[in-house]
């Protein structure tokens, strides 16, 4: 209670600070002292953002996941850096045109959400060719993580990409008999199919079609946008998103265990690579009963819980100050898990620590800028971008009046690079921040970029840029993203971008 109490308190302080401009200092000066950027980008301390990854992926937050006390200490933790800041706001003395209209009040936005845990020791056995595998957790496989508990075995059907769209021509459970069985299907969908399939998608279908469970695999031949990110064939945490009367047991096995599986129960004994490839080429399917068997066994643990957003607010000082730019990042991770700790240094301790850094960096500036800027601190990314939807739900600046979102995610490894994802927005704007900021020959600009708490603003039309850092990511939801896995400079460079990039729109035009 004392920690609920105290996040409470600390959200309300951190949207009523009061900072008044600089004694003999005017508000238009200080408005328009484009000087004040380049001082700013100065302040950028990577040292402090270290120590906040340190501390929010340490033991004492537990891998932070949604839900649970470890999430809740973490929203209190990040409560507590913003009411520590010295946020802006319009005066008593300051002409009406430039009071904020944002109301100045308490803001919390809470909701109800249920934790899931696998337990220690998930059983998985392979049975193929004779040959029998107990496979080891992680590198061969991991529970789905909002799967529920299960101790089956039965045969195994290879089902493609588990896709059932007879209208739009491909139906990979066509002519067969999944009653009771386990379905085995690849990650994602064939390039010609034009069709939007989640893994939510194929969960349902699978249950619809009477399957006892499944298992998901990476497939051989990646993606333009998996070869980007680094994928690779080991299995991930993920949670499947399903509605939970629609759930089914299921896991992640790595690449090499689906090569053996379907080697060993192809009719003409093709390899899983020439399969996949053939159901890209023809987009259509390739299924078949294998000849082998699995045992799923583990307890998954199911508890209620609270799911928190953090806020706070810079009040603008200008007739645009009803404006609002968003600066955003999820904290939350995955928790314990199967007995691992999933500590998520990397995703998203690192976006969360930039976050704050640009905060204590703006708030201290000698004025606020034209336009407000809110700071939030999602929960729920990881269960399916619970936290951003219920933001959406719960606006507290009005949608139409936020001119942009930035979404911080994935800030501290790769190859030195940002990747910027653009939607609403002219390119030359991420440009423009990446000259500001002295990273100008360090960014890669793309379009839409797929998932992450930026989306929901998308689908409600608000612009938004996304900031990762680029390249490979080789812990991405692994018990081994850790703070020593985290490159200083890296997280420097983002928070840095993210503060020019943040100034510039905020005192646009």
């Amino acid at each position: 209670m004392r920690l609920i109490t105290l996040l409470l308190a600390s959200i309300f302080a951190a949207t009523s600070a009061i900072e008044s401009v600089a004694s003999g200092t005017t508000l238009d000066s200080t408005i328009s002292d484009s000087t004040w950027i380049e001082h700013g980008l100065e302040q950028i301390s990577a040292e402090r953002m270290m120590a906040d990854i340190a501390e929010l992926s340490s033991p004492r937050f537990g891998g932070r996941q949604t839900g649970t006390d470890y999430d809740r200490e973490s929203a209190a933790f990040v409560a507590d850096r913003f009411s520590a800041l010295r946020l802006h706001r319009s005066t008593a003395s300051a002409p009406e045109s430039r009071t904020n209209p944002l109301p100045q009040r308490e803001w919390k936005q809470t909701m109800p959400v249920t934790a899931t845990t696998i337990q220690d020791e998930p059983f998985l056995q392979i049975n193929a060719a004779n040959n029998q595998s107990t496979l080891r957790v992680g590198p061969e496989f991991l529970p789905i993580l909002d799967s529920p508990s299960v101790d089956i075995h039965s045969s195994i059907v290879f089902v493609g990409y588990g896709l059932s769209d007879p209208a739009n021509g491909i139906d990979d459970y066509a002519g067969l008999d999944v009653r009771n069985k386990i379905v085995l299907f690849l990650r994602g969908k064939p390039e010609p199919y034009k069709g939007a399939f989640t893994h939510a998608d194929k969960v349902r279908i699978a249950k619809e079609k009477g399957a006892a469970a499944y298992l998901t695999a990476t497939g051989p031949i990646l993606s333009a946008y998996e070869l980007r990110r680094g994928t690779t064939g080991t299995p991930t945490a993920l949670y499947a998103g399903t509605d939970p009367s629609q759930q089914l047991p299921g896991a992640w096995i790595s690449t090499d265990i689906a090569e053996t599986i379907v080697r060993n129960g192809s009719p003409d004994n093709k390899p899983l690579r020439d399969l996949q490839e053939a159901i890209t080429r023809t987009d259509s399917s390739r299924s078949f009963v294998t000849s082998a068997t699995a045992r799923l066994a583990w307890t998954t643990l199911s508890s209620p819980g609270t799911l928190y957003n953090v806020a706070s607010l810079i009040r603008g000082y200008s007739p645009r100050s009803d404006e609002t730019i968003i600066i955003g990042a999820h904290r939350d991770h995955f928790g314990k898990q199967a007995g691992r700790l999933f500590a998520g240094a990397d995703d998203n301790a690192s976006g969360t620590a930039v976050m704050l850094e640009v905060a204590r960096v703006l708030a201290s500036a000698p004025a606020a800028p034209k336009r407000s800027i809110l700071f939030l601190s999602f929960s729920g990314e990881e269960q399916g971008l619970l936290g951003s939807r219920l933001y959406m739900s719960q606006p507290i600046a009005p949608l139409a009046k936020t001119v942009g979102m930035i979404n911080i995610d994935h800030a501290g490894v790769g190859n030195g690079r940002l990747t910027v994802g653009v939607t609403g927005l002219e390119k030359s704007v991420a440009s423009e921040a990446g000259q500001a900021s002295g990273l100008s020959d360090k960014l890669d600009l793309y379009g839409f970029f797929p998932g992450g708490d930026h989306v929901p603003f998308k689908e409600a039309g608000v612009p938004t840029i996304t900031v990762v850092s680029g390249g490979v990511h080789p812990h991405f939801h692994q018990p081994t993203d850790t703070a020593d896995t985290i490159d200083p400079e890296i997280v420097k460079s983002v928070a840095r971008y993210v503060l020019a990039l943040a100034w510039q729109l905020a005192n646009a035009p």
